[in-house]
């Protein structure tokens, strides 16, 4: 493979005056520096109403609250044939609920991603969840800076392990110096100075600080506290200066004002190192431990720095075995004490400067850019497959209707407190045929799809009920799942078919992935590994299909399950042989018929391919789909799901009719897929018809879904609607509805507003 030629980081960038604008351009400047031979650019993000004069290295600008800006850095960097690029995330830089903008821009890039986490949630909203699940799937490598990063990436997030790197935050490499010539220079001779330096906010604990003060002059009188930076850009877009104002007010009720100094500037690397310089200990108040990354921090110890600070993560990780001092948080009684007993200890104040100064070679700019170029080396060999398999683009771009909003009501009257109810008659439960496995199987996994940004995740109650009847659908003696329960709650048989049990494997992968309960993950993960050895008996094509998109899940958060990554490849390879045994230039297919959920097969392999690297399988799960898409689509260009009238027959043309919900949901989720890997715009194109089927656009022109109340007709009979409306049915155009508003919201423009045919009587 060729060196590395062009690496792009995506960021903010000075002279924006914020901590990862400064990061940015570091990181930036430090990978350039390391190799002469690599160009290096930053797409740098602008916050709303700001204008910044960019130097040169900054190729594109990004407003962050524009999608389109978005789209176009995306064409950008894939027309730049750059061979990785380094997203910085922050909550709070990019647009859109919990920064989704910046998943428009990953979604279309063809090349490896290395994103650097600098804040890494402990307790996320269900939208900041999903955004960061989104931008670590779509990472080849994830970088933090600290140990707890990996640790909440690994437990809360479920990365895997070889999936994480930890690269120290970055120093300056200057000399070791003791700080009287600073202090000569800046005006504080004979002072004895603590210092905090940063842009201002009330996270800091400013105030904490000075409350101590008045303790730390009865010992030390000379000592005086400078506070270096400007107030936080988005602080005073919001309140002004109130904040500092209050701070200096404090001052002076103090009576403190000859010992603390506040210079309101946002200052340049010369100037922040001459004032960490002349410091005698920094100091980082911090009021909440929920601080991955400390910029400030890093810096102040890389200059051998004794620092007194809060234990917050960086802090705790960084300072221990005695490289610095931990106080407890809000504790000004305590930082006061402390920073007293190091400027009245010189020998102790001292030696702990000098450890800290040691201690930090590692962390020099040059080190970092030698740790990123290696994770860039090998981003690039793990760099997800990318299938462009032919040039013709024969579908436009869609530009479709907005799908309607996520209503609920319907799919909640057909739960009661054991589950989903099978089937309906016209839109009320049908509790005479009860329920079954299969379709709670499904709300289990409406419930992972609706942890979305932008949606309503379902409640708490409804999925552990959901939950709990796949618990108690799992039978023991047989290792298999039951599926039929009458509504006496009774079960119907020993054990189910070989597809029930391996789509309720798919949900218990999704589960153990997406759940927000951390218990209910460990619970799903567990319960699919018991459940997995059985299955691997089954001879039927659909339950590997949907036994392998449960093991996409599955094997995401558990990596050392060697036996499940072998089951995976074994399942794919029965796939792969059924449709070398089968297909023809005209029947590019598993079987020698069409049946139901069809396009799961392709789906199947498809993720398969490009989570185990083999190209085989994704090959072969675009080419048939690309197949079914043709058998798939009427003559007047609408979707036309195969009907259930043609089921069993031999290498026949599908039939029309009946055409049920599950095929257009199925096709939905895997033309989507394709696109993700493949890259190609037709099969967005073909998901936007598949979907349409709901809204109308179908052999009848009828309209199967009520959008007030998301209720789903059970499918198309020849002359007329099947006004039921069961549990299956609900639940798969809620999953495709689900599917299409992520679409959406990474691809707005594409989609503008227009009414929905009303539902006909």
């Amino acid at each position: 493979m060729t060196p590395l030629r062009r690496i792009a980081v995506i960021g903010n960038s000075l002279p924006r005056p914020c901590g990862i604008a400064t990061y940015t351009t570091d990181l930036k400047n430090a990978i350039s520096i390391s190799r002469q031979d690599l160009e290096t650019c930053i797409v740098a993000m602008t916050d709303r109403g700001q204008a910044y004069d960019y130097p040169p290295a900054v190729a594109f600008q990004i407003k962050d609250g524009n999608i389109e800006d978005y789209i176009r850095a995306a064409d950008f960097l894939n027309a730049g044939r750059f061979d990785t690029v380094c997203l910085q995330h922050e909550f709070g830089i990019f647009g859109g609920e919990a920064g989704a903008h910046i998943l428009v821009l990953l979604s279309r890039l063809a090349l490896p991603v290395v994103t650097t986490f600098h804040t890494v949630l402990a307790d996320p909203t269900p939208a900041q969840r999903t955004v960061m699940e989104r931008i670590v799937e779509a990472s080849v490598k994830v970088v933090v800076m600290a140990h707890k990063g990996r640790e909440l990436l690994r437990d809360i997030y479920l990365v895997p392990d070889d999936k994480i790197e930890v690269i120290a935050h970055g120093i300056p490499d200057v000399a070791f110096a003791t700080p009287d010539a600073a202090k000569a220079k800046l005006g504080f001779e004979q002072k004895s100075v603590i210092l905090t330096f940063g842009l201002l906010s009330p996270n800091k604990g400013i105030e904490v600080m000075i409350d101590a003060m008045p303790s730390i002059l009865k010992r030390c009188a000379n000592a005086v506290y400078v506070v270096l930076g400007a107030t936080h850009p988005n602080l005073v877009r919001n309140q002004g200066e109130a904040y500092r104002e209050s701070l200096m007010a404090r001052v002076r009720e103090l009576g403190i004002d000859d010992h603390v100094v506040f210079f309101d500037r946002f200052a340049d690397l010369a100037t922040l190192l001459e004032f960490i310089s002349m410091c005698d200990v920094y100091v980082t108040p911090y009021l909440n431990e929920a601080q991955m990354t400390s910029g400030t921090l890093a810096y102040s110890f890389g200059l051998g720095k004794p620092v007194v600070s809060t234990p917050y993560w960086h802090a705790r990780e960084l300072l221990a075995d005695g490289c610095g001092v931990l106080v407890p948080f809000g504790d000004a009684a305590a930082i006061g004490n402390e920073i007293a007993n190091l400027l009245t200890d010189d020998v102790r104040r001292q030696a702990m400067s000098r450890r800290a100064y040691a201690e930090s070679r590692m962390m020099t700019w040059e080190r970092v850019a030698e740790r990123y170029l290696s994770v860039f080396e090998n981003a690039r060999h793990g760099h997800r497959l990318k299938v462009f398999a032919r040039a013709d683009r024969s579908l436009p771009e869609p530009r479709s209707p907005a799908p309607p909003d996520m209503q609920i009501g319907h799919f909640l009257s057909m739960c009661d407190d054991v589950g989903l109810f099978q089937h309906a008659v016209l839109s009320v439960p049908d509790r005479v045929h009860g329920y079954c496995v299969d379709d709670n199987a499904r709300a289990l996994l409406l419930a992972c799809a609706l942890n979305s940004p932008g949606e309503q995740p379902l409640s708490e109650l409804l999925t552990s009920r959901f939950a709990a009847f796949v618990q108690h659908a799992w039978n023991p003696d047989t290792r298999q799942f039951r599926n039929f329960m009458g509504f006496n709650r009774t079960w119907l048989e020993d054990k189910g078919s070989e597809d029930s049990h391996g789509r309720t494997l798919w949900a218990l992968g999704e589960a153990a992935r997406k759940d927000t309960s951390p218990a209910r993950r460990l619970w799903a993960a567990a319960l699919f590994a018991q459940a997995l050895s059985v299955a691997e008996s089954f001879r039927s094509p659909r339950a590997w299909a949907f036994m392998l998109l449960g093991l996409d899940a599955y094997c995401a958060v558990a990596p050392d399950d060697i036996h499940a990554k072998e089951v995976r490849h074994s399942l794919a390879g029965r796939l792969m042989s059924c449709l070398a045994s089968v297909e023809t230039p005209d029947w590019v297919w598993f079987e020698e018929g069409l049946a139901y959920d069809n396009a799961r097969l392709p789906q199947a392999l498809i993720l398969t391919g490009v989570a185990t690297q083999t190209p085989q399988y994704l090959d072969g799960g675009l080419r048939s789909l690309r197949w079914l898409m043709t058998q798939q689509t009427s003559s007047a260009g609408h979707f036309r799901p195969v009907g259930t009238a043609g089921f069993g027959e031999l290498r026949q043309p599908p039939h029309a009719f009946d055409q049920q919900p599950v095929e257009a949901t199925a096709t939905i989720a895997a033309c989507l897929t394709a696109w993700r890997v493949d890259g190609d715009a037709e099969w967005k194109a073909l998901a936007t018809r598949a979907f349409g089927w709901f809204l109308g656009s179908n052999d009848l022109s009828v309209a199967l879904v009520d959008p007030l109340t998301g209720s789903c007709r059970d499918g198309l009979h020849p002359d007329r609607a099947n006004e039921n409306r069961g549990g299956e049915s609900v639940v798969c155009y809620l999953l495709g509805l689900a599917e299409m508003r992520q679409l959406a919201r990474v691809n707005p423009i594409l989609t503008r507003p227009t009414a929905l045919r009303a539902v006909s009587a």
